[in-house]
């Protein structure tokens, strides 16, 4: 009778989990925080968890009128630096493809993208633009620019092309020929080809100009030349249909003539490009592995300066072996614990790197890298969840912590957060490369550039 009864009991429950499983939609299975924690904390289930935490900032978390990223989101609720509802122009481009992210794993419905991706470029279409650029912060409720500082108060060409990488991105993953897709895809054109990035050559001149304000005209005199994280901003300006730049503006103002290749290495790799022109400084904080890189496919990419894919893995590999070797002595650092780049620091906002170094570890830094360093990520994001959960919060990783100094903020950068889901499906998948390179704009600019491209992933 007790054996009876406990085969009753099983086909109860049995039945009880088919029928929970009937009325569960495709989201709910796929949601990371419904498995097991040794599950969540291990392998895919762990990938599908943080890139899920992540995207949710720019989903969940997202400045409700205008849909786009908020430049910071604190769990403490304090803002003592811009108001909670300034959003960031480079900061949403990065969301709009971790948004796709959350699409394809089956976070979020299509559809729903669909309509918040309208709504995005609807108030874009609105916000105010200079030349065809915004500004670096946006106020979410008016459109209005919120300055970035006392004289960023005008049209921000890195930021710009930041969100373009993004909306370009989102214009090639809804390629249907239903209505709304249709509809999205001549919104995101018409931003696209409104971009006067021959403007920012400040009369022609053979270099792109990061600011220009219609106040205080080109007095930020901010002109990009020599490697760091805004080499897309000079792919898409010559791959622009309507106002493109030459190649010379390329060859003169971002490589400098040829300055820009490196003969030096850094913990016996090769460095590729100088990575500060008039610094003696070896290399950059890893967002300039990231940004640039979202879209732009650097594995298979080359030019007469540089193999990409050599030149980001190895910037990768070289602040892995950094903490490694931790010449600083810093608590904690090691094969598992390591990556620096420009984030929140002990004392406001540092932009760390080997060389200006505070004892400050940026998860993004290695969570960003795994196309390069994918062992030494997932050593880094293994043991993060396992180990220090105090760490990690509602949309992953909190932005910086320190054991050194026994720091920690539970606080969010959107332009920290939105690479770690982008930068991870683009190991897993090549999701957002592929779409980004295959469009006949970009591709037409890396020619003129003369870029080659083989795709290997």
């Amino acid at each position: 009778m007790k054996q009876s009864n406990h085969v009753i009991l099983l086909v109860v429950m049995a039945a009880l989990f088919l029928l929970m499983s009937c009325n569960s939609s495709k989201e709910d299975k796929t949601i990371t925080e419904v498995l097991p924690k040794e599950k969540r904390i291990s392998g895919t289930g762990l990938l599908d968890t943080i890139q899920k935490q992540t995207m949710s900032y720019f989903w969940e978390g997202a400045e409700p009128n205008s849909g786009l990223a908020r430049e910071r989101l604190h769990m403490d609720d304090s803002y003592p630096t811009s108001p909670k509802n300034t959003v960031t122009t480079g900061g949403s481009g990065f969301g709009l493809m971790a948004i796709l992210v959350g699409i394809e794993r089956g976070f979020i419905p299509k559809e729903e993208a669909l309509n918040r991706y309208l709504k995005i470029v609807d108030f874009l279409e609105k916000a105010d633009r200079f030349h065809g650029a915004w500004s670096h912060w946006i106020d979410g409720e008016t459109g209005k620019v919120y300055p970035f500082g006392k004289k960023d108060n005008g049209g921000d060409l890195v930021e710009t092309a930041f969100l373009i990488q993004g909306l370009l991105t989102v214009s090639e993953y809804f390629d249907g020929e239903n209505t709304k897709e249709k509809e999205l895809r001549g919104k995101i054109d018409k931003l696209w080809r409104a971009v006067e990035w021959d403007w920012y050559t400040k009369n022609g001149e053979d270099v792109l100009y990061w600011h220009w304000s219609p106040e205080f005209g080109w007095e930020m005199d901010f002109p990009v030349g020599g490697y760091n994280e805004c080499l897309i901003m000079y792919v898409l300006a010559a791959a622009s249909p309507t106002h493109p730049i030459s190649k010379s503006v390329y060859e003169k103002g971002w490589a400098k003539n040829g300055a820009i290749v490196s003969n030096e290495t850094y913990y016996d790799e090769d460095l590729v490009l100088n990575y500060y022109e008039h610094s003696d400084a070896k290399i950059g904080p890893l967002f300039w592995a990231h940004y640039s890189y979202l879209g732009l496919n650097p594995n298979g990419l080359s030019d007469q300066y540089a193999d990409y894919w050599k030149l980001t893995q190895n910037h990768a590999k070289i602040h892995y072996k950094y903490a490694v070797d931790n010449p600083k002595d810093f608590e904690g650092y090691g094969d598992s614990l390591w990556g620096l780049t420009s984030s929140y620091s002990v004392k406001g906002y540092k932009g760390h790197r080997p060389g200006n170094d505070y004892g400050v570890i940026s998860p993004t830094a290695a969570l960003s890298s795994f196309p390069y360093t994918p062992k030494e990520s997932m050593n880094m994001l293994a043991n993060l969840y396992k180990n220090h959960d105090s760490l990690i919060g509602k949309f992953g990783p909190y932005d910086a912590f320190s054991f050194e100094h026994n720091w920690s903020t539970p606080r969010y950068l959107a332009i920290d957060q939105g690479p770690i889901p982008v930068m991870i499906e683009n190991y897993r998948t090549g999701l957002l490369w592929n779409l980004f390179m295959k469009n006949k704009d970009v591709q037409s600019g890396l020619n003129k550039l003369g870029f080659t491209y083989k795709n290997t992933k």
